[in-house]
Formats: C-alpha cells, sequence, structure tokens
C-alpha cells in the first residue's frame, strides 16, 4: 500500500524540501536566513537603544574634563548635544536619597532649575 507524502517547502526559499520528514530549510544558508529574518526586529531595537546609551555615555564624557572629578551642564545644552534623557544603564541611590542616573559609568544628578552635575564612577 503506497501512502501519499505530503511536500512540504522551505520556510525560507519556498522550494520543496527533499530528505527528512521533517526537515525545515533547504540548506544552512535558508536556516541562517530565516532566523536572522525573525531576530531582525527585535535586534534593531536593541541595537538602536544600544547606539543611544553609547551617544549618551560619548556626551557625558566630553562635558567632564578629565581633570576634574565633577561638571555641570544645563538641560539645553545636553539636549543640544543630542542627548536622551529616556535612556539610562542604571541608577545610584546616595545614603542621603540622592538619585544618580548612569550612562555606563558617567552618571548625571538632576539639579535645580533643569541643571546636571555630571559624575564618572570612580574605577574599583
Amino acid at each position: 500500500m503506497l501512502q501519499k507524502t505530503e511536500i512540504k517547502n522551505c520556510l525560507a526559499c519556498d522550494k520543496p524540501l527533499k530528505g527528512r520528514a521533517d526537515k525545515k530549510f533547504c540548506d544552512d544558508y535558508c536556516r541562517n536566513s530565516y532566523n536572522n529574518q525573525l531576530k531582525s526586529i527585535s535586534n534593531n531595537n536593541i541595537r538602536n537603544i544600544n547606539n543611544t546609551l553609547g551617544k549618551n555615555r560619548r556626551i557625558l564624557e566630553t562635558l567632564l574634563p578629565e581633570t576634574e572629578e565633577t561638571a555641570k551642564a544645563n538641560k539645553e545644552k545636553l539636549q543640544r548635544l543630542g542627548f536622551n534623557f529616556k535612556y539610562i544603564t542604571h541608577t545610584y541611590i546616595t545614603k542621603t536619597g540622592k538619585t544618580y542616573l548612569y550612562c555606563y559609568e558617567y552618571g548625571y544628578l538632576p539639579l535645580d532649575n533643569d541643571w546636571f552635575l555630571i559624575v564618572k564612577r570612580k574605577e574599583e
């Protein structure tokens, strides 16, 4: 008795598949292409956020002279340089309750009248 076999197609290129019954792709290229495409949307989002965090870090770095432990900048200047306040890597709350927001090792503390104190975390 002959059993009719259903022809399956490659999930990436839609060509008919030959071989094992559970095969999903023609070859490694199609498998990689398919999986990369599935991940591309979330990878783009992650890449964009990482780029923004890197830019924020570079801005803070340029505003804090190497010879100084702190510097001040106002919100307008940070925004003009392209700083995005939406993204930070972490926060640090002092014993007195002040919250520093960080982009990697560079941080800032919101002060009065849209001013910010810029700091660099000390190496431990």
